[in-house]
Formats: C-alpha cells, structure tokens, sequence
C-alpha cells in the first residue's frame, strides 16, 4: 500500500475525543424520585445508601421508592399517554428533535456523567467517557432519525376495500435497569420508547442510580412533556415487583439476571399478560482455531472476559482452543492478564476496577473455589486485592472441563477459563451445551470455518475475529434463556409498537 493511500484511510477515520481528567469534586444534586417533570420524597420516606466500590464508602443517598411510588409514576405516565395529550398530539419529527437535543446536553455533561458512573459503579473512567458516554450519544441520535420513518404498509386485501397498517406505541413501559451498565441500559431502553411515542416509568438499579436520576434533570431541560419520562430508584422485590405487577402497564423491558427475568415474565403473565422483552445472563463461547492471528485472539479473548471486570453479560467466559495451540494460548493469556493494573478506576493507567457490591464479590470469590476443589488449574490470581473496595485479582483457570461449575454458571467477574477442542462437530456440541444463547465467537482465517459457525452457534450475536463489536445499529438479544426480544436496530424498535390493521369498504359505481 502507498504511502499516500495510508495517510488518506487513516485520515478518514473518525478520531475518538481526547480524555479528559475526571471531575475532582463531583457533587451528587439529583437523589430524589422524577415524576412528572419534578422531584419529589419517597411515600414512604425511606431512603438507601448508595456506596463506591472502589472503597465501599457511601456516596450519598436516595429516596427509596416502593409501590406506591411506582403507582404516582404511572399514573403521570398514562396522563402523559392518553390520546390528546401534548405527547401523543406532537409530530413525530419533534420527537426526533427532543431525542437529539437530549444527545446534546449528555455531550455537554459528558465529563460529570462519565465520573458519576465510574465513581457509581466502579467502571475505568475511560470506557466510561469514550465508550459508555459515546454509545448513549450514538442510539439517542440513531433512534431520533427514526422517529419520522416508522411507517405501516398498504395491502391488496381480497375484495373491494382499502387496508393499510398503523405502527403504533405501545403505551405505558415500565424499564428496569442493571447496575453494571446503568447509563448505557438506560438510553437502550428510553430512547427506542420514546421514538415511538411511548412513555416511560423506569427503576435503575439500587447499586447505580445517580446517572439515571441526573438524566432526569436533562430530560425536563431538553423540554419532554411531563409524566413522560419518570424514573423511581429502588429495590427489586419492591419498585421492580411493582412495575411487574402493574396494571396500567403495557409493557415490561428487563436487562440483568436469568432469574429475576423468569419471575418478571410470570408477573407479567398473572396479572394483564402485558408484553415483555428480556435481556438476560449469558455464558457465551469463544472459539480459537490453530489457525487463527494468535497475538489478535489472545487480546479479544482477555478483553472480551476482563472488561469492565468480566461484569458483562457478553462475556466470552467459555473459552474454547484447538489442541494444538492450546498450550501457547494459555501462557499468552496468563502473561496478559498479570499486565492488568488494579486500583481506582478514575486513575490514569488503572486497567481493573472493583466488583460492584459485597454479594457480588463473595460469589466470585466462591466460584473461584469451586474451580479450585473441582481440579482446574489455576495460573493465575484467585483470590482478593487491596484492603480496601471489592476488587478481585485477575484470574485465570486451565484444563477447565464442561461440567465444572465455573464452566456452566455465569460468574460476571475477571475470571477466565480456558478449555481444550479437537475437532469441529466436536466444539460445535459443546458451545451450544449450555441454557444460555447470548453471544459467540470464532476465531479463524478460513471463511468457510467462520460461516459454519456463524451458522451452527445458537446465540444472538456471533463475532467473526473480533469481540463485543456492537453500535446502535445492530440488534441485540438473546436465544434460548439469555432473553427474549431484541435491543438496538431497527429490530429493537418493533418491540416499541403494536401493528393495528384498518380495512375501509371501497363503494361500488353501479354500472
């Protein structure tokens, strides 16, 4: 290649903006429950703490809503939807306008919300600026272009009549949120809803509420109309139940736990079988053939496991390598993972953060045993870091075997493991022998090999040598019990509408 032709692809390339150093003195303004455009106390005047992990001290804390909250919330949210009001009578391209100016003011909060949510959730302040920050940017402008171009369709129905199909909203979504990507899982599930004239009642995690609740302040600014937006912070069993439970909702979307998503949809279905999408655990398999690039496989393989400390349902925490390399594979990926630098996450050259809570951390740690007890090998870390926070040292286990509980249960930490394949049929059993479907790799310069796989994995994303490559294009979700439904892409908006048919009688000239 010219030297000429290097300079001109390299500088067609979109250039990434350039970090900045995180605030020094963020302050918490927003800890009280949004809605209807305004602020106000729990109903039952409770409040929870909310801690940074990476030194388990108290942030702040929030007004704990519980039912009776999430009842006011819907009830502003129905207002807001009913057939007349400003929201419903507004034109859809000035709700694409809203949706962009509401990316405007996440760029103009950007450096305060990407501390917030390091500081929150214990994420590399880093992927919190250029990568979380980024993606919410991107959907909110991707799904604002769409909201003047969801169309229906004309049909030549039998006989003498005129049928069309209207897309319209849904109504009344209840969005409950996950604590490891609380800002991102957040704009996934507004910004699809509102596109399509919907409105909203969301519960961000109890563990990472703040980013949420200072979207909150920036949805009034941006100038949505109230009730259609409100957000009330509080448990599970409680606020989440009762956004379950409802109704006058009409639709529920989750992202976190296999579990808790099962007993969202039995709630759904016991009281008025309101519609439900599902984004749920993973165990996804990550397939490297001898003769893939191995310095690249090597690299996607950690990331793919460590980032944001292997707390990603994504994570291609079953690693599978052909025979013949698996030993070099194995001392490569030890040897990247003692490069990781733990500490706190808002500081420079920190490539590992903290565990979110406590629970969390005891369950690595217990799964770390497991593996211990049931004979892999561990080759590295396995066991805690520092005195203080929850952090946990990389670690990394060989001669991992498919019944071995850390090969089967998802362990959402920096744990990898690295198991052994022979042949083709033989990998391709294996990495579907698993309740979960959510996310696949393969690794390999033969095409034919990638299109066998793309094709036989039963997830709902594959990556063909690379891993976690995603943008607000591309549809997300899982098969099997990783979920039901779709995220992003012009897919994720189906889940937002409902498609009514209108049939008219076209009269006949009498002859």
């Amino acid at each position: 290649m010219s030297a000429e032709k290097k300079k001109s692809d390299s500088s067609s390339a979109p250039t990434p903006p350039a970090l900045p150093a995180p605030l020094s003195d963020l302050k918490i303004k927003y800890t009280k429950i949004f809605i209807d455009n305004e602020w106000h106390d729990s109903a039952s005047g409770k409040k929870f703490p909310v801690l940074n992990p990476a030194t388990g001290e108290k942030i702040c804390d929030v007004e704990e809503g519980d039912k009776e909250d999430v009842d006011k919330a819907v009830k502003a949210a129905r207002k807001a939807f009913e057939f007349g009001s400003r929201w419903r009578t507004m034109d859809a391209s000035v709700r694409g306008r809203l949706l962009n100016k509401l990316a405007d003011l996440i760029e103009r909060d950007r450096l305060l919300l990407a501390t917030m949510e390091s500081i929150n959730g214990g994420k590399l302040f880093a992927n919190s600026y250029l990568m979380d920050l980024g993606g919410c940017i991107n959907t909110l402008r991707y799904c604002a272009g769409w909201a003047d171009k969801i169309q229906g369709r004309t049909i030549p129905m039998d006989g003498n009549y005129f049928t069309f199909t209207r897309h319209e909203p849904v109504g009344v979504c209840g969005q409950i949120i996950p604590w490891n990507f609380p800002l991102v899982m957040f704009i996934w599930k507004i910004a699809p809803a509102l596109c399509c004239g919907n409105t909203v009642v969301v519960k961000p995690a109890e563990q990472t509420p703040l980013t949420a609740l200072h979207m909150g302040s920036l949805i009034k600014e941006a100038g949505f109309p109230p009730g259609v937006v409100n957000i009330v912070p509080g448990y599970g069993p409680t606020a989440g139940a009762a956004i379950s439970n409802h109704m006058d909702i009409d639709k529920v979307a989750f992202t976190g736990s296999t579990e808790v998503g099962k007993m969202i949809k039995e709630a759904a279905g016991r009281s008025n079988l309101k519609r439900v999408t599902l984004e749920l655990g993973g165990k996804s398999p990550n397939i490297i053939f001898a003769d893939a690039d191995l310095d690249s496989a090597v690299e996607y393989a950690h990331n793919g496991l460590f980032y944001h400390q292997g707390q990603c349902c994504i994570a291609g925490s079953r690693i599978f390598v052909e025979e013949k390399i698996y030993d070099e594979f194995v001392r490569r990926s030890v040897e990247r993972a003692k490069k990781n630098v733990l500490g706190n996450p808002l500081t420079p050259g920190v490539k590992q953060g903290p565990q979110i809570d406590k629970e969390q951390y005891d369950r690595i740690l217990a799964l770390i045993e497991t593996g211990k007890k049931e004979g892999a090998k561990l080759e590295c870390g396995g066991g805690p870091w520092g005195d203080k926070g929850f952090f946990i040292q990389p670690t990394v286990f060989s001669d991992v075997t498919d019944d071995m509980r850390i090969a089967k249960e998802e362990i959402f930490g920096p744990v990898q493991q690295i198991m052994k394949f022979k042949t083709i049929d033989e990998v391709i059993k294996r990495a579907n022998n698993t309740h979960y479907g959510l996310a696949a790799a393969v690794f390999t310069k033969d095409i034919d090999k990638a299109l066998t796989f793309a094709a036989a994995l039963q997830a709902g994303t594959v990556w063909v040598n690379c891993y976690s490559a995603m943008s607000a294009q591309c549809p997300f979700g899982g098969f099997k019990m990783s979920g039901n439904g779709r995220e992003l892409g012009e897919y994720g908006l189906h889940e937002y509408t409902e498609v009514k048919t209108v049939t008219i009688k076209i009269p006949q000239k009498n002859s």
